[in-house]
């Protein structure tokens, strides 16, 4: 198996509920901010091993003399390596681990992971500054969603399935949420027949 064997199964988009928005900038009052789509190192993680399990390695190297936590990642993909530059953030998220799984991302791109997101369109949400969150997740637009997402019903299926990848939660509002998604997933793909018009008095049928 080469590189070019897999290339588009690498650049596949993720489902829409592995995606997260942060954001990047905020107008004057910080009511509306610039929402950023990206993906953790675990979902990278998780598409490498569902591709070639066996066939890809990440390496790191330690860039002394900087401000923030810096790592230059490397990684390898059937026997093809990709190098970039990790940082982590600022404050109490700035660590050695946090740089790392920047590198990883970001090396990843070079493989064409999660490429697609930086053609997302610029997307600004209303934001809540007391809960440092956006008052609604943005939504993906269809060409940035797996196929099977694109078909009524196929998010929430899907969101359901990722929940029950391993075992039914013990926990019961999590049982709630997990029949909610699959019950609007059958409900969007297959809808409730039409009712018949009701017939007027003294109306032939």
């Amino acid at each position: 198996m080469k590189l070019s064997d897999v290339q588009k199964r690498l650049q596949a988009p993720f489902p829409a509920h592995m995606v997260a928005w942060k954001p990047a900038a905020f107008n004057r009052d910080r009511s509306r901010a610039l929402m950023l789509a990206h993906i953790d190192a675990r979902a990278v993680q998780d598409r490498l091993d569902a591709i070639c399990p066996d066939a890809w390695s990440f390496e790191i190297e330690v860039v002394p003399g900087t401000r923030q936590p810096t790592v230059k990642g490397r990684l390898t993909v059937l026997g093809v390596t990709r190098e970039d530059i990790g940082e982590a953030p600022e404050g109490d998220l700035g660590t050695l681990k946090a740089a790392s799984s920047d590198a990883l991302k970001r090396c990843a791109v070079h493989f064409g992971i999660g490429r697609y997101l930086y053609d997302l369109p610029k997307t600004w949400a209303d934001w809540d500054d007391a809960k440092r969150a956006p008052t609604q997740t943005p939504e993906l637009p269809d060409w940035a969603r797996p196929d099977h997402e694109r078909t009524p019903g196929g998010a929430h299926l899907m969101q359901a399935m990722e929940q029950l990848r391993y075992e039914l939660p013990e926990d019961l509002d999590l049982q709630r949420e997990v029949y909610k998604h699959l019950k609007a997933a059958l409900g969007s793909l297959h809808p409730a027949p039409p009712q018949p018009t009701p017939q007027h008095p003294g109306r032939a049928a």
